[in-house]
């Protein structure tokens, strides 16, 4: 079996299995509008990432997969998983294209229902936003306790808007990373937040153009080895 072959695990059970269809259709969309590959890594994660020995990580909504294919060119083995079948071939389609096939692995998930299996050394969780109901403290727990120990979640949010973003709903409210802190509420005698912040960055839109961003931050490392499975 190749190593990259997708997975698919979605729910499909009344009117939630409307909700998951409404939610896949809409990122289908986003991402078939998009050259086929148009992706680079996210800095933070980069940042982040780059003094870390390679393990075993997990890209939650992988996209385009700019951040699975830099991960896996730095040695480590990446389970890929996003809602949108598009952007999970896409990534399985690049890893092959570039050889490194072998550190790939892409699932379809919608997160709301499945979740993919195994313990990792890094989750990363860039941009972590949808449209639609979504139960994204629940998933980002269950991506906590996922972590061997010593691991870590790195969560970076959107803190303002870029002229670019799908969202331009000028009440939307992006939680700090204390609000998303408490939202998980983790434990602290198990899990250690290392960083909590707002750093402003430019970025560049598809189209080109560049605006100041600001991200939020949130890395979190597991500790209490007694908790792993």
């Amino acid at each position: 079996m190749d190593a990259t072959q997708g997975r698919r695990h979605t729910a499909d059970a009344g009117g939630q299995g409307t909700a998951d269809a409404d939610a896949e259709q809409f990122w289908e969309r986003h991402y078939g509008t998009r050259r086929a590959w148009d992706a680079h890594v996210n800095p933070l994660l980069a940042e982040t990432a780059a003094p870390l020995c390679p393990g075993v990580a997990l890209d939650l909504g992988c996209g385009p997969g700019g951040d699975t294919i830099w991960l896996a060119q730095q040695g480590w083995h990446v389970t890929a998983v996003d809602i949108s079948t598009t952007a999970v071939e896409r990534v399985r389609d690049r890893a092959r294209d570039l050889g490194i096939a072998g550190r790939v692995v892409t699932e379809q998930h919608d997160l709301a229902s499945s979740f993919p299996a195994g313990q990792f050394d890094l989750v990363s969780a860039q941009y972590f936003h949808t449209p639609f109901a979504f139960p994204r403290g629940r998933v980002l727990r269950t991506a906590a306790h996922a972590l061997r120990p010593d691991g870590l979640l790195l969560i970076v949010d959107h803190g303002s808007t870029a002229p670019w973003s799908w969202n331009q709903d000028p009440d939307i409210h992006y939680p700090t990373p204390t609000e998303i802190a408490a939202e998980l509420d983790l434990d602290p005698e198990h899990w250690s937040v290392l960083r909590a912040e707002m750093p402003g960055r430019q970025a560049t839109g598809p189209a080109g153009e560049t605006a100041t961003v600001i991200d939020n931050v949130l890395l979190v490392q597991r500790r209490d080895r007694s908790m792993a499975a």
